[in-house]
């Protein structure tokens, strides 16, 4: 908890009772069903909180904004995201009806109002957002090509509508073979939080270059 304090002081000590919760949530869970890398649980807070909280130094959220989080896994960037933008309404998806009953149980335990959860294939998902969040569940284009349907054309934020997604290492062959109405923007990760773990990871925007 003193990384996410460090880098996010404005919390609310609801905010905080929060984050500060998920520990617990998740070990009990990782007991049961192995939703994060059981060598890697007790760096929940940096590897995987503080990870997905990086989305937010790129963008604050507006108010009312809708974000889908494709292939949410135990939650991640999701529920941390929704912890800090209680005002903005979350949808967090899985194809593995596992997994989202982990994430059901989070918050219901953390009592996140702004959450609703469904298990089906990001193909089968309705509606449009202002936002697909994600954390590296395949290539980029593949990736847009799957979500880009589900993004408004109604702008509401400092930035175009679009994803933003979490990704790591060499990245420029993925970003080279996305099409030419695809724009992106690069942000390094490690120029947010000084610490290593974060060096060569990036939150990746990708919005339509005419819309």
């Amino acid at each position: 908890m003193q990384q996410i304090e460090a880098y996010f002081p404005e919390l609310s000590s609801r905010q905080y009772e929060q984050f500060s919760m998920l520990y617990a949530l998740y070990k009990s869970w990782n007991e049961k069903i192995n939703v994060i890398s059981r060598k890697d649980i007790d760096n929940l807070y940096v590897h995987h909180v503080l990870h997905s909280l990086s989305i937010a130094k790129v963008l604050s959220f507006e108010k009312h904004s809708k974000i889908i989080d494709i292939g949410t896994g135990g939650g991640f960037p999701g529920i941390p995201l929704a912890i800090l933008f209680p005002q903005c309404r979350w949808y967090l998806v899985d194809s593995i009806n596992k997994k989202i009953k982990v994430v059901d149980h989070v918050v219901q335990n953390l009592k996140l109002k702004n959450v609703a959860t469904a298990a089906c294939r990001a193909e089968n998902v309705k509606g449009t957002y202002d936002f697909v969040v994600s954390r590296a569940v395949t290539l980029l284009p593949a990736f847009w090509s799957l979500t880009s349907g589900l993004l408004s054309h109604k702008h509401k934020n400092a930035l175009k509508n679009g994803v933003l997604y979490l990704k790591g290492g060499d990245i420029k062959k993925e970003l080279d073979m996305l099409n030419d109405n695809v724009k992106y923007d690069l942000y390094d990760i490690a120029s947010f939080f000084d610490m290593p773990y974060f060096n060569n990871k990036y939150v990746v925007h990708l919005h339509h270059s005419r819309k």
